[in-house]
């Protein structure tokens, strides 16, 4: 009966042997599953943000286009102006320095 003991016993030994290396090759596929998971993660992230980044660069130069062209058109417009004022000015000129000239030099005694 001992040895019968002694074989049942050494037969739950290598059964628990048997499980342990079960056990851990279950953690090392675990532990190599989740680091797949996480690099799968990783490249589905950097997709999704080069993809947005993309979006986002030619929504700006959609939108930097216009403003540009807006820039653009009012400069055009300002120098037109200051073209006139400067026109209007020199035509002027003449008769405004004549007029202050008799301004000031015309100082009467009533004043």
């Amino acid at each position: 009966m001992s040895a019968q003991n002694s074989a049942g016993i050494q037969t739950l030994l290598d059964a628990e042997r048997e499980a342990s290396k079960i056990v851990q090759r279950a953690r090392e596929y675990r532990t190599k599953r989740v680091r797949e998971a996480r690099d799968e993660a990783k490249k589905e992230i950097e997709a999704y943000r080069a993809a947005k980044e993309a979006e986002y660069r030619a929504f700006e130069a959609e939108h930097t286009k216009g403003n540009k062209q807006a820039e653009e058109e009012a400069f055009r417009e300002a120098d037109a102006e200051i073209k006139t004022i400067r026109e209007a000015g020199s035509k002027a000129q003449d008769k405004v320095i004549e007029d202050l000239l008799k301004a000031v030099w015309g100082v009467s005694a009533a004043a």
